[in-house]
């Protein structure tokens, strides 16, 4: 049914951008519509057999309803061109729309457990019906397909949001299934489990809640790009012959297809300076134009051809590992002056080693001057950020 009205509503203008929103509108309305629906029969199917758990399935729905509209409200804000008080667009209204969601859900998740407790205390009886059991089926099948339809377009759109719901519609099912259950064992055990599969359900509302809000929120708050996103910077970096190591590689995400990079790149010293600024020039138009990213590099010229430096250079490089095997160093020269020569380079610390900076800075200072006395180590500490 996506596939069909994507045909009808899509137009391929040559713009991913207008694409992306495009493909996001029509999933959250259709998951408005499939959503209410649900609620609509499943409530139906909880009056007719007095079942909480049905109920409580039927109000995760109508929230799922609810959820759909506010993701449909962030992917219309987030098309909104940039201006004089956001240069760099609205894209992240799309995570704070998730973020909302993610509430919403929690929220309902601990109303609905706390409801299913208090079934817990005082039981009520649960009276079987066929058309309640053939309307969970349906519903199971219905969510089961939106999971599919929504895993499939978060992954050609690159949407966090659409795979927050894409997981939340697959919670669903396995909820669904749970009451579906509860019902089945009610009618041939004669025991009735209902508040408890109410339990259950809200449980797997809030886990799929909170799992959720992490994924928007870590966008909102600066997290780490992925693995597959930094090795196409990488690999479209170092297919450039001049280029001879990236540090400093910062990723600014301002929301999905709108990002900014900064790294540094090390070039020949030796090298044709109007040549290698052009090919900087290349760079950043080619990470531009593949991975629709604005790209700022800095050109750091390196010795390339002194036996000595180079020397020194890898024998730091060896010990610091010592130190912490995560630690790299790079921006590496030698300033030698009458009395003493001045090693000066960069030290990237990952997040996560123990060591303070003061300690890391102290350690490779004391192995500068252990590899020569006349050696003092002009030490600058890096934070990597990829």
């Amino acid at each position: 049914m996506i596939g069909l009205l994507a045909k009808i509503f899509i137009k391929d203008n040559g713009s991913p951008e207008k694409a992306r929103g495009a493909y996001g509108k029509l999933c959250s309305l259709v998951g408005i519509c499939l959503n209410v629906l649900l609620f609509g029969i499943k409530l139906f199917a909880g009056i007719i057999s007095g079942a909480i758990s049905v109920i409580s399935d039927a109000f995760n729905n109508l929230t799922d309803a609810t959820s759909s509209l506010i993701s449909l409200l962030g992917f219309r804000l987030s098309e909104q061109k940039a201006d004089k008080d956001h240069p760099f667009g609205h894209g992240r209204f799309e995570y704070i729309s998730g973020f909302i969601v993610s509430m919403l859900i929690i929220l309902v998740g601990f109303e609905l457990g706390k409801s299913s407790f208090e079934k817990i205390i005082t039981p009520e009886a649960v009276q079987f019906s066929y058309v309640a059991v053939i309307i969970l089926a349906v519903s199971i099948v219905i969510k089961a397909y939106m999971a599919f339809y929504n895993f499939r377009i978060s992954k050609k759109i690159s949407s966090a949001a659409m795979k927050a719901t894409a997981t939340d519609s697959l919670s669903d099912c396995i909820a669904t299934a749970a009451v579906l259950a509860s019902l089945i064992i009610a009618k041939v055990f004669s025991v009735n489990i209902d508040a408890y599969c109410g339990l259950a359900v809200s449980g797997f509302i809030l886990f799929s809640g909170l799992r959720s809000a992490k994924e928007t929120i870590d966008p909102l708050l600066g997290g780490s790009p992925s693995d597959e996103y930094i090795n196409e910077i990488t690999a479209i970096v170092y297919s450039y012959e001049g280029i001879r190591g990236i540090h400093d590689l910062i990723v600014h995400d301002y929301g999905p297809g709108r990002s900014m990079i900064s790294l540094h790149a090390e070039v020949d010293a030796n090298s044709d300076l109007l040549h290698t600024h052009d090919m900087i020039d290349n760079i950043e138009k080619e990470l531009r134009e593949k991975l629709r990213c604005d790209a700022v590099i800095h050109m750091d010229p390196i010795v390339t051809d002194d036996p000595q430096i180079n020397e020194l250079k890898e024998k730091i490089a060896a010990f610091v590992t010592c130190i912490d095997s995560g630690l790299t160093i790079h921006d590496f020269r030698m300033v030698v002056g009458p009395t003493h020569t001045n090693v000066i380079f960069d030290v990237v610390v990952p997040f996560g080693v123990r060591k303070s900076d003061e300690e890391i800075k102290a350690a490779v200072e004391k192995i500068v001057r252990t590899l020569d006395g006349n050696y003092f180590a002009v030490v600058n500490i890096d934070k990597a950020y990829v």
